[in-house]
């Protein structure tokens, strides 16, 4: 029998995101980029789409409060592993005149270990039809986990997934530039759809215009690439077509955060029922203009298309 339901599946961390909310207050809440990724596909995919997210996470309080608020909001948790002797990571959000800055405590997150246990992940995965992985997860994995999740990221493409990555470029999660160039192109060779932003192209990979960016992510094997230019739009690299789609105006940015993470999962989601990128593309910026109209990764609204 054919299966009916499919999968897109998200990996990385979620932590626990603390913001101002008045002079000596902060308001709780959790996010992170692949996290807020799965979160926005969720609310434009139809209910024959199951929006699964892996990560590992502790058996604390914080992480079943965690798991709570994914479930309520639609995203799967079957596949988070709960480790004993770690805890969710934290971090806490400074805005100032709509640019975001982070302070960050996820040293000994749970998360590090997510492809500590191969077997756990290879079930995580299997069946994916969209798996999304970004650069921030290759990142913080400890041991041998980055080598795992990029092999598992190469088996999801061979049973045919859309593999998508996000090299979500944070230099400060990595020990060195080099390992981090490399590793980031490691990730990039076993994906078929790149969504990078060109600012952290340029910076970190001298890409001078983004066509660089995208012939360069072509030769390291995607086949469609979508590079991010902030409010210079996005450029999609589809077959043999390059497709400018103009971003949204916005009279006031409130807070940036998850401003490329709502378009990643709003772009995926409505690519998978419609299959048209550049429809795919002026969904995702209308998204993504009304969520940076908000404070927080995560806002509350009907954005289905």
């Amino acid at each position: 029998m054919e299966r009916q339901v499919q999968r897109f599946v998200s990996v990385g961390e979620c932590m626990v995101e603390l913001t101002g909310s008045g002079p000596d207050l902060l308001r709780k809440g959790y996010a992170g980029d692949t996290f807020n990724a799965a979160y926005y596909a969720r609310l434009a995919l139809p209910a024959s789409w199951a929006v699964d997210y892996v990560t590992a996470l502790g058996t604390d309080a914080v992480s079943d409060e965690m798991i709570a608020f994914m479930e309520a909001r639609g995203i799967g948790t079957g596949a988070i592993q709960r480790l004993a002797h770690r805890l969710p990571g934290l971090y806490m959000v400074h805005v100032h005149e709509g640019e975001r800055s982070f302070s960050y405590w996820r040293s000994s997150s749970a998360a590090r270990q997510l492809a500590a246990d191969e077997a756990a992940l290879s079930r995580a995965l299997d069946g994916a039809d969209i798996l999304v992985v970004s650069g921030i997860t290759l990142a913080i994995l400890e041991g041998e986990g980055r080598q795992r999740l990029i092999a598992a990221m190469r088996r999801a493409r061979q049973a045919g997934a859309r593999v998508v990555f996000d090299p979500n470029i944070r230099p400060r999660l990595w020990e060195d530039a080099e390992t981090m160039r490399a590793t980031l192109m490691e990730g990039a060779s076993a994906a078929t759809l790149l969504m990078p932003s060109f600012d952290d192209e340029a910076t970190h990979f001298g890409d001078g215009t983004v066509a660089a960016t995208i012939a360069r992510y072509r030769a390291a094997g995607a086949q469609d690439v979508v590079v991010k230019d902030g409010a210079s739009g996005v450029t999609l690299a589809f077959g043999g077509e390059a497709i400018h789609v103009a971003s949204e105006p916005v009279a006031r940015v409130v807070d940036t955060t998850s401003a490329g993470d709502s378009f990643n999962g709003s772009f995926l989601a409505h690519l998978a029922t419609h299959g048209n990128p550049r429809a795919a593309a002026q969904f995702a910026a209308h998204v993504a203009a009304h969520v940076i109209q908000h404070p927080g990764a995560i806002v509350a609204h009907d954005l289905r298309p």
